[in-house]
């Protein structure tokens, strides 16, 4: 059995993708379990069909449980129903950004805590449809000691999802790098409104990335995650705007449905590493507290 905390479109997307009576989805405190969810899956290729996946019972003990809530509700979520896993179940964190990772494993560093870098794409552009937008792949790696021996099997568990994904010795790298495409690219479709592509020709971006790009590049040679030229990283972001012209970012779709954004665990976490290493980070912190203006409260 895998559990999955968080029914949200990436938690839906791997329900209904892992074989059926093999996963279901963990109840927060806050939460009733009482039926089982059901919604209609549209996937990338073939017809649409309906799902639907219980919650996880008191006597069930999961394989592996993903966590694909908000990267500002991990930690909440994890500390919830922790206690109800042995130590030894990995734990697979799916969140943007970067800092609620590193905040989980620190809290429980005696367990095998793994991140996971997905470049899948799902939405729900109605509550009981989930669509699968795009493939891509997930690369998985550990965040704390003991996942290094639980990466291979866990790799392999996740697999019989049909979805393609790749154990990852070192999965900070594998952070960092979509974290450099979420920074020049999700705060912009939510300032703009406007799909990943339109972004390219506004004057907020135009007048911005080439900064932005320069702190991201100091930003990640401080960090000890190599020498990028902020060239090569303005490249690397508008190949992915292009190539995802049409998509709507999921910060931009935070926007658009009240919810609270994860700009703190993008860009706002660049400016709070750049206030630590000393580096200024100005167009970080514009697009942060700009984001931040859209969001409830």
């Amino acid at each position: 059995m895998i559990g999955i905390l968080g029914a949200g479109a990436l938690g839906r997307l791997w329900a209904a993708c892992l074989p059926a009576g093999r996963v279901a989805f963990i109840a927060r405190p806050a939460e009733p379990a009482g039926a089982s969810i059901r919604y209609r899956f549209r996937p990338f290729n073939g017809p649409e069909t309906d799902v639907h996946v219980p919650w996880l019972t008191a006597g069930d003990i999961p394989e592996v449980v993903l966590v694909t809530t908000k990267a500002g509700d991990a930690f909440e979520a994890i500390a919830g129903v922790i206690d109800r896993f042995p130590r030894q179940t990995p734990i697979v964190l799916f969140q943007n950004g970067l800092g609620s990772q590193q905040r989980v494993a620190a809290r429980w560093s005696d367990r095998p805590i793994l991140a996971a870098s997905s470049t899948e794409g799902a939405n729900r552009p109605e509550p009981d449809l989930l669509v699968h937008a795009g493939t891509g792949d997930t690369w998985i790696g550990p965040m704390t000691e003991s996942a290094g021996r639980q990466l291979n099997p866990v790799v392999e568990l996740l697999n019989a999802s049909g979805l393609t994904v790749h154990p990852e010795q070192h999965i900070l790298q594998r952070l960092w790098q979509k974290l450099v495409i979420n920074a020049g690219i999700n705060p912009y479709t939510a300032l703009l409104d406007c799909p990943n592509g339109d972004i390219l020709a506004s004057s907020l971006y135009l007048d911005t990335i080439d900064g932005l790009c320069h702190e991201l590049s100091e930003l990640m040679r401080a960090s000890g995650q190599g020498k990028q030229t902020p060239e090569a990283l303005r490249q690397r972001i508008e190949a992915v705007a292009r190539k995802t012209a049409r998509n709507t970012s999921s910060m931009r779709a935070d926007v658009l449905n009240g919810r609270i954004t994860e700009i703190n665990f993008i860009n706002g976490y660049l400016a709070t590493l750049g206030k630590d290493l000393r580096i200024q980070t100005p167009v970080n912190q514009m697009l942060t507290e700009q984001v931040q203006q859209l969001s409830p409260g």
